[in-house]
């Protein structure tokens, strides 16, 4: 028997799926009021936010993930780190978002570009991008909506 055997860590693993009433996205807009409603509304527009929607087979909410608060304009989006947490919580499917904190509800090059990363490694995993969701104080960009 190797020594080291006691010194490594088990690793374990639960769920336990609350609350009881879990709202159901339907629509871009029904993913941007419940975006708005649980995004700070002071920091809307000071600091740049990646957030998650995880859903389950029936589009129902399972939770918001807040993946990573940057600067101005940028945050990291550690695509490693938000499949770990999606896996986890047993979603099927997600729903990617971050806000502008200029307003402007454009996608940059960078936007798209970690939208078809994600996209990309959801394939693998079997775990669908339903859409990106661009959001500000006064509106939303869907790149469902847009085709993108």
């Amino acid at each position: 028997m190797l020594a080291f055997m006691n010194q490594v860590a088990e690793i374990g693993i639960y769920y336990k799926s609350t609350p009881k009433f879990k709202p159901v996205i339907k629509s871009s807009n029904d993913a941007f009021k419940l975006l708005i409603d649980n995004w700070g509304e002071n920091l809307i527009e000071l600091q740049e936010e990646f957030k998650v929607i995880l859903l389950n087979n029936s589009n129902q909410v399972l939770g918001i993930l807040p993946l990573s608060k940057g600067g101005i304009t940028s945050c990291l989006v550690d695509v490693r780190l938000l499949f770990s947490v999606v896996l986890k919580a047993n979603a099927t499917a997600i729903i990617i978002s971050h806000n502008h904190p200029s307003g402007k509800l454009t996608p940059s090059s960078s936007d798209i570009d970690i939208t078809e990363k994600i996209k990309s490694a959801g394939k693998i995993l079997d775990i669908k991008l339903i859409d990106h969701i661009i959001v500000t104080r006064v509106g939303y960009y869907s790149f469902t909506e847009e085709g993108l």
